[in-house]
């Protein structure tokens, strides 16, 4: 791995929104100190690691809190293991509160503006240790996440991570050079290929916020400790600019809904809040029909009509504007 600079940092108290847009608009991402409290972090870490540690992704010689790994568990995405215990921590409600946090509610409207709209489908990072096959090579958001190319990503650690657990990395000014071309369907930028400036990096502690530009590259540094690195990317926009359908629903085999997901909570008010926004969705209602027909390659056919029924079953409107 290539040098790197050290991030360009902010304590939240020395940031306005002048401020912060323009560092966006000049670098592509904001590191902000100390932004969170810790302790309300630490009941989704708490619930997280009770689930990880069900599930013998931990040493069961040391305490569960310090996140010792048990290598011989070791998994990814692309892993069923790793799904099936995913599904258990995407449904809980501190992973979907988190991210309406008000503080942070706050300085994503200080970039976006007043009409905020909060992604409901937050990715959580569980990362094991010296595990090559896990390492997230890379990218930028905007290639999954689409619609308008004015969203952004909050990357918040749940725990101090040092450089050694594998911290994100970015690349300063990427998001200048609009999308970069990808290797095949893996949607990572081919190592040495990616246009941007200097890659910028180091420690990022619990309670810190990183942003950037959902152009912008950007990349997991290897996790060389013997802990698991748990953290959550958090997407923002503005909902007066046009929203990928995409991410409100479930378009894939249906072992994940919002229907499941919810099963559990104690509160009503996050469930289906998007569906109280006047959001602007692009492919529309109209687009997803004539997609779900005339998409290429064909197997995309499916995936526009099951986005479209599942809009409409939590939309109803959006069947009479058809």
């Amino acid at each position: 791995m290539e040098p790197m600079k050290a991030f360009r940092e902010f304590e939240a108290s020395d940031l306005d929104a002048s401020q912060l847009k323009s560092e966006m608009a000049a670098n592509g991402y904001v590191l902000i100190r100390g932004l969170l409290p810790k302790p309300d972090l630490q009941p989704l870490l708490t619930s997280i690691t009770k689930i990880i540690c069900r599930a013998g992704w931990l040493n069961t010689e040391t305490d569960p809190l310090a996140r010792v790994a048990n290598p011989d568990a070791a998994c990814c995405e692309d892993d069923d293991s790793y799904k099936d215990t995913y599904d258990r921590i995407f449904s809980l409600l501190e992973f979907h509160r988190l991210p309406h946090h008000p503080v942070l509610r706050e300085i994503m409207k200080a970039l976006v503006g007043e009409y905020l709209f909060i992604h409901p489908k937050s990715a959580g990072r569980l990362i094991f240790p010296n595990f090559v096959r896990g390492i997230i090579h890379a990218h930028q958001d905007h290639q999954a996440v689409a619609g308008d190319v004015e969203s952004f990503t909050a990357w918040m650690p749940l725990h101090d991570c040092p450089v050694e657990h594998g911290p994100l990395r970015v690349l300063e000014g990427s998001h200048r050079f609009g999308l970069q071309a990808t290797v095949g369907r893996t949607g990572y930028i081919e190592p040495g290929a990616e246009r941007g400036a200097h890659w910028v990096g180091g420690p990022i502690y619990a309670g810190d916020l990183l942003l950037f530009h959902s152009l912008t590259v950007h990349e997991a540094m290897p996790n060389r400790s013997d802990r698991l690195r748990i953290s959550l990317d958090c997407r923002f926009q503005s909902y007066d600019r046009p929203v990928n359908p995409g991410t409100l629903v479930f378009a894939g085999s249906g072992r994940r809904s919002w229907e499941k997901t919810y099963a559990g909570w104690r509160s009503d008010e996050l469930k289906y809040y998007w569906t109280r926004l006047p959001l602007e969705l692009k492919p529309s209602a109209a687009e997803l029909a004539q997609l779900a027909e005339t998409a290429e390659p064909v197997e995309m056919r499916q995936r526009y009509a099951r986005i479209l029924a599942r809009l409409e079953e939590q939309m109803p409107a959006l069947a009479a504007v058809r």
